[in-house]
């Protein structure tokens, strides 16, 4: 019975954790999606502005390899890339023409 309740706490804390966590990754990515629409509508041309934003940072995501960084999971690489084209779209959606 000790072993099922130190179990349901472990999950507890880490539901509680990931929550955190998602909460924190939510705030960041609408700040940064905020701060580059402001920076992109300040250029002569915000659409070129961005690809070239998004080209770069597509470039040093697919940069990391699992022997640069010793990454395990390759769906961390994945979201990375996903959740660049969230961002794009997001942005790209109040850039004008």
């Amino acid at each position: 019975m000790a072993d099922n309740k130190n179990t349901d706490e472990a999950i507890q804390l880490l539901m509680r954790e990931n929550a955190q966590l998602s909460g924190l990754a939510l705030a960041t990515g609408v700040l940064l999606t905020q701060l580059l629409q402001s920076i992109l509508k300040t250029q002569l041309n915000p659409q070129a502005a961005a690809t070239q934003i998004m080209t770069n940072a597509r470039g040093a995501i697919d940069a990391f390899t699992p022997e640069t960084t010793g990454e395990r999971d390759p769906i961390m690489k994945a979201r990375a890339l996903d959740a660049l084209k969230q961002f794009e779209d997001q942005i790209r959606s109040v850039l004008r023409d």
